[in-house]
Order: structure tokens, then C-alpha cells, then sequence
């Protein structure tokens, strides 16, 4: 084989080891913004458990309101019966002083259910707030793992980039800049072995001739399909590669 494809697939071999790097870094991060989102959608969730509970703390300020009212209606309407000098007068403020003291009953049993949805509402915002405390804990334990787990990633990757920028060193101008195009148009793969006359990038088949002239490794070929450049590599050299 030329050693202008052989540069190419090794200058490929590289450029994938660093694809893989950043692949593994870009990972990291994720899993740890992953756990920030899930951690600040239970704050979030919290929130919202002590808003509906303020909310419902002010709906029982406004039914305390009404009992005591409805009390105070009871208190006069108490005084006024010493001064009414008809029955029908009497039967209507015995009327209201009855509707007073069912408000009151009503308002007792709906203060109480109130109380017990606050106690929930409260719990529950309590228990989510704790949770995300221990969650944060763990991920700034993990934040620390991951971050040196990266940096020794990077100092790993550091050491194959500069492999890579030798070996594109050793191409010329014309192919390297035509190398990276196609590397970045097709994902990181910008050279690809033939298998069977197959291109093992687009896995379209090789017009006859052309897979000829590709085994024989005596220039660059292209795919017509993907326009990656192609290589034959034969079973013995696969195996011992």
C-alpha cells in the first residue's frame, strides 16, 4: 500500500481515538448536568409544595375569619333578644343565631382539613428538601471524581493530538485540507476500509473497475457515493494489523 494512504489511516486511527475522548468527556458532563436538572427539579417541586401551603395557611386565616365573625353574630344577636317585643322578631334572630352557630360548626371541620393539607403539604416539601441536600452532597463528590477523571482524559487526549498534528504534518496541504472537510461533514470518518467492493462508510457497492484499482493500492480513490477515501486492506495484513 502507498504510504499516502497509509498516512490517511493512520491520521483516521487518531483522529477516532480523539472522537472517542472527547465522546467520553462530553459523557461526564452530562451524567453530571443530568443529576444538577433532577436535583433542581425537586427544588423546584419543593417550592411549590411550600407556596401551596402558604396559600392554604391563607385559606384557613379566611375561614378563622368567618367563624369569628359568624361568633360575633351569635354574641349580638344574643343581646338583641332581650330587647324584641314581637315572636316573629324572636323566631328571626333565633334563625340567625342557629345559621351562626352551623357556620361555625362548618368552619371548624373545614379548618381542620385545611390544618392536615398544610402538615402535608409542608411534609412533603421537608422531605424533598432534605432529599436534594443529600443529593448535592453526592454530586460534589462526584463533581470531584468526574473532574479528575476528565483532566486525566485530557492529558491522555492531549498526547494523541499531538501524535495526530505530526502525522497531518506528513500530508500534503491539498489532501489534509480535503481530509479534515470531509472528516467534519461526515462525522469523524473521512477514511474508510472497502470490504467486498462495500464502502464501509455509506455501505454503497464500488463499480467493478474502480474496487480493482482501489486493491491495488497504487492511488487515493474516493467513494462515489460518501466521497470518503477508500482503502483495501487483505485478510493477512488485517490480521496482522
Amino acid at each position: 500500500m502507498k504510504e499516502d494512504i497509509s498516512v490517511l489511516i493512520a491520521l483516521q486511527e487518531l483522529d477516532t481515538e480523539l472522537s472517542g475522548f472527547d465522546r467520553k468527556i462530553e459523557e461526564k458532563k452530562q451524567e453530571l448536568i443530568a443529576r444538577e436538572q433532577t436535583i433542581a427539579e425537586k427544588e423546584a417541586l419543593a417550592e411549590q409544595c411550600r407556596e401551596k401551603a402558604a396559600e392554604l395557611e391563607q385559606s384557613q386565616r379566611d375561614i378563622k375569619a368567618n367563624s369569628e365573625e359568624a361568633a360575633e353574630r351569635i354574641k349580638n344577636r344574643q343581646g338583641k333578644m332581650m330587647q324584641v317585643q314581637t315572636s316573629r322578631e324572636h323566631q328571626a334572630l333565633l334563625k340567625e343565631i342557629e345559621e351562626a352557630k352551623k357556620t361555625i360548626k362548618d368552619t371548624e371541620e373545614q379548618q381542620l382539613q385545611v390544618m392536615e393539607q398544610v402538615e402535608a403539604e409542608e411534609a412533603k416539601a421537608k422531605e424533598l428538601e432534605n432529599l436534594c441536600a443529600g443529593e448535592k452532597e453526592l454530586l460534589a463528590e462526584e463533581t470531584v471524581k468526574v473532574e479528575k477523571s476528565i483532566d486525566k482524559l485530557n492529558g491522555q487526549r492531549l498526547v494523541v493530538q499531538e501524535q495526530r498534528d505530526k502525522m497531518a504534518q506528513r500530508v500534503p496541504s491539498s489532501q489534509i485540507k480535503r481530509y479534515d472537510k470531509l472528516l467534519k461533514k461526515r462525522e469523524g470518518l473521512a477514511v474508510v476500509r472497502v470490504i467486498d467492493a462495500v464502502c464501509q462508510g455509506c455501505f454503497m457497492t464500488i463499480p467493478p473497475q474502480k474496487y480493482n484499482d482501489i486493491c491495488l493500492g497504487e492511488q487515493i480513490f474516493s467513494c462515489p457515493t460518501c466521497q470518503r477515501t477508500l482503502y483495501y486492506l487483505p485478510e493477512t495484513e488485517e490480521a496482522d494489523a
